[in-house]
């Protein structure tokens, strides 16, 4: 069977209206996969001429290509012909039975051979396209989802923040610190972070030197968003209780996320207890990584990751496989549209890209401490060795990163996109500087302070431009009262 030599361009068309309702989008994201775009085009077009061929499909058949031979006398017509009259085909239908019935045939049998064909037909073409619709899904994996907060009009817009995070960072480094001991700070850690000891600590030592209260969430990393944000509130409350100060909130990763539903969710309670929040590096609408592993369609499903997620989440770290699925682009829409954050509560929003150098591929981020035991003796005072556990953490994010740079056209800090971590209604921090998703939490062995701000002063610029922008929201709020 020939294809059909239509032009391009009306090739285009047809696979428009027969599989997607936004094909424009289809060759935008795979304009940095040629082959996989070419290939993609020619097998929806296939399948729309196959479609077309088959749909139109009769019990008619050429000679020499028919399954069966009708009797002369019989006429039945099925699939794009069912509008004959059926008082036609009835009476063919008696005349054929009676000549049946004398002979000793069956007239079932030949009504049911008839069908068979066509059902064949039929069955195939919607199996096809089945297959098609597949593959297309596959392809497009999250493009579709990527941004959606911006592009949802209901959103509160956001402000940019930059350029004043930049003058606070460089006072900072300066050693002019405006931090106020009037709040308490509390650092709320991302997924797997009960595995790496060294998580934050850094900052919170940090804080410490300065005279400020700080403390990190002891949270169960791998629960879910709902049990880690009862988890979060409990924290506020008793630091509020315990030392009769609000509480400034940073989190970074999952604990972003999970720290935005606790005031979604118990906001009533704690509108007296927070001042603010940093969501650092935050999926708040979602990860095209989670999506990609975990929903039905996506590449997980071909290479067995739903499956490994789960035996290391629930079996290994006896975590909760739904801490992953709350990030998917799927949870999020549906979390943020019902539990949206109080428009009163002053956020900052943070979010990076990750660098590819030479450099980067060979850092090692210092996560954890491997204490040696101590080795009795009676003449010296022996102490745990204490030797450093390092990972090749800057190497992944930059992998991860050029994946999604790759497929999606999208910049991100190797798990989650820029447009994704942009919160509605928040003061948001575009910095230029390479800093990938694990940087945030996890110092280099190579650290020179002399160089760049550091995770811990990078940290303290962020709360700072959140205390300014709560301090200018209650002028603001002053002012209409007056």
């Amino acid at each position: 069977m020939d294809m059909p030599t239509g032009s391009a361009e009306q090739s285009v068309v047809a696979v428009e209206d027969d599989y997607s309702g936004d094909s424009g989008r289809d060759s935008q994201q795979l304009l940095s996969i040629p082959p996989l775009n070419d290939a993609a085009s020619y097998f929806a077009q296939t399948a729309s001429y196959l479609t077309q061929c088959f749909s139109g499909y009769s019990g008619n058949y050429e000679e020499g290509h028919g399954l069966i031979e009708l009797p002369s006398n019989t006429s039945l017509r099925v699939g794009a012909d069912n509008s004959e009259s059926s008082s036609a085909t009835n009476s063919n239908l008696s005349a054929h039975d009676q000549g049946e019935r004398s002979s000793g045939g069956n007239p079932t049998s030949e009504l049911t051979a008839l069908m068979r064909p066509t059902s064949f037909f039929q069955n195939g073409t919607s199996l096809f396209q089945d297959l098609v619709g597949r593959a297309r899904k596959t392809i497009r994996g999250s493009a579709d989802d990527i941004g959606w907060l911006q592009r949802d009009r209901s959103m509160l817009p956001t402000e940019d923040g930059t350029s004043r995070f930049l003058e606070i960072l460089e006072s900072i480094r300066r050693n002019e610190h405006k931090l106020p001991n009037s709040v308490v700070y509390l650092l709320v850690p991302g997924l797997f972070s009960n595995h790496g000891s060294l998580y934050f600590v850094k900052t919170k030592t940090y804080f410490s030197k300065m005279g400020l209260a700080c403390h990190i969430a002891k949270i169960h990393s791998e629960a879910s968003v709902e049990t880690n944000a009862r988890e979060v509130k409990d924290y506020i409350e008793e630091i509020y209780w315990g030392a009769q100060k609000k509480v400034l909130i940073l989190g970074h990763s999952k604990g972003g996320v999970d720290s935005a539903a606790a005031l979604s969710l118990y906001w009533p309670e704690l509108r007296d207890k927070v001042a603010g929040l940093v969501l650092a590096q935050s999926p708040y609408g979602g990860s095209p990584v989670a999506s990609d592993i975990l929903r039905e369609g996506q590449l997980g499903d071909y290479v067995r990751l739903r499956k490994i997620m789960e035996i290391l989440i629930c079996k290994v770290l006896k975590g909760d496989l739904q801490a992953l699925e709350d990030l998917t682009y799927e949870k999020r829409k549906d979390f943020i549209r019902n539990h949206p954050l109080p428009k009163e509560i002053p956020i900052v929003s943070f979010h990076t890209e990750a660098g590819i150098t030479s450099t980067t591929l060979t850092t090692l981020s210092h996560v954890a401490h491997f204490e040696l035991p101590a080795i009795a003796s009676s003449l010296t005072d022996s102490q745990p060795t204490r030797l450093p556990v390092v990972m090749p953490l800057g190497a992944t994010m930059a992998a991860c990163s050029q994946l999604l740079q790759t497929r999606y056209g999208e910049k991100s800090d190797g798990l989650v996109t820029r447009r994704d971590a942009e919160v509605p209604g928040s003061v948001v921090v575009r910095p230029d500087r390479k800093l990938d998703h694990a940087w945030m939490v996890y110092s280099s062995l190579k650290d020179d302070p002399s160089s760049e701000a550091d995770t811990s002063q990078v940290c303290e610029a962020l709360l700072t431009l959140l205390v300014e922008v709560g301090q200018k929201r209650q002028h603001q709020i002053a002012m209409k009262d007056d």
